[in-house]
């Protein structure tokens, strides 16, 4: 291997494994350069996604938002605000009020999150300071929902960059701990507070289409955070369960989880032990697994839970190589 590899692997991914010790071993430096590669894809792919969604995010303000003076929710629509209010840059005002929610995440999730998220926020304001944009289209609607689009898949793509072209959501996670409060209750009061300020300030219409544009944001967040399907976790009871596995991942070529059950109380009295069936399907596939389910157990104990993510196993129906 490589003098300059080795050297590199020793000092970025084996220090921090390895502190106290001087030499490594063939297997550890080969396991080191299995790091390292995890790593530098890891930061490859989170630096696309923070570009692509700070591209988005400049689209939708100098496109869409800021020439027809309609504002988002969160800190960028506090930012577009007191640009209509002050007459002061938008790029300076985006790492002005962003700046608290910088320090607050370096002391709520940490310094690579906060370090991240300082630079994604200054390369979004250097960004809509230098490049002038056409104004896409003068229809008020039209403007609310596309801008509201780009801007939401802005902030979902930088989200899953792991940093943030938005600081409300650091707020959120800092008062939800400190108060016991949910982050949606935060978000909502944060939001209906500028709201209130520009219909005040601006217009009742002005305020009314930046709501439109906060929903379309909104959902497109989720949509680009969470992804086209939505998971759905699905925990079978039923004394059928050996039949409910092999349904479950020979029919549906799914991946299953057995927990083993403790004795309980159920309408027909006391029952025995029995194994527990635990899955992961995407909505698309909850009809065919409850038509299964009812074949093989009409009385079965059937829970379905929302999975924000997943990652590895069977999720998805991959067809079989021969």
């Amino acid at each position: 291997m490589n003098k300059l590899l080795t050297r590199i692997i020793e000092k970025s991914v084996l220090r921090r494994k390895y502190a106290s010790k001087e030499f490594y071993s063939s297997f550890e430096i080969a396991k080191g350069l299995r790091l390292l590669k995890i790593d530098l894809s890891r930061t490859i792919k989170d630096i696309v996604l923070i570009s692509l969604g700070i591209a988005c995010a400049v689209i939708g303000l100098k496109s869409f938002l800021f020439p027809a003076q309609f504002i988002d929710g969160g800190a960028t629509g506090i930012a577009l605000l007191l640009t209509k209010l002050t007459k002061l840059d938008l790029s300076s005002l985006l790492i002005i009020v962003n700046f608290p929610f910088i320090i607050l995440g370096y002391n709520v999730i940490g310094k690579s999150f906060a370090i991240k998220t300082g630079i994604a926020i200054g390369v979004l304001a250097l960004a809509t300071h230098v490049f002038t944009l056409p104004e896409m289209t003068h229809d008020k609607l039209l403007v609310s929902i596309f801008g509201g689009f780009f801007l939401g898949a802005g902030i979902g793509f930088s989200v899953r960059g792991g940093a943030v072209i938005d600081g409300t959501e650091v707020l959120a996670i800092y008062l939800s701990r400190k108060f016991g409060i949910t982050m949606g209750d935060v978000i909502i009061t944060f939001n209906v507070l500028i709201f209130s300020v520009a219909a005040y300030t601006l217009s009742i219409e002005t305020a009314l289409y930046s709501m439109i544009t906060y929903l379309a944001a909104s959902k497109t967040i989720d949509f680009v955070v969470e992804g086209i399907d939505e998971y759905i976790g699905i925990t079978i009871i039923s004394p059928h369960s050996e039949e409910m596995r092999e349904m479950i991942t020979n029919s549906m070529s799914k991946g299953v989880t057995v927990y083993k059950g403790k004795r309980g109380f159920g309408k027909h009295g006391h029952v025995g032990d029995l194994d527990i069936i635990y899955t992961i399907i995407t909505r698309l596939e909850i009809s065919r697994i409850n038509t299964e389910i009812e074949k093989i157990d009409p009385n079965a104990f059937v829970i379905m839970t929302s999975v924000k993510d997943t990652k590895g196993g069977m999720v998805k129906k991959r067809r079989l190589k021969h």
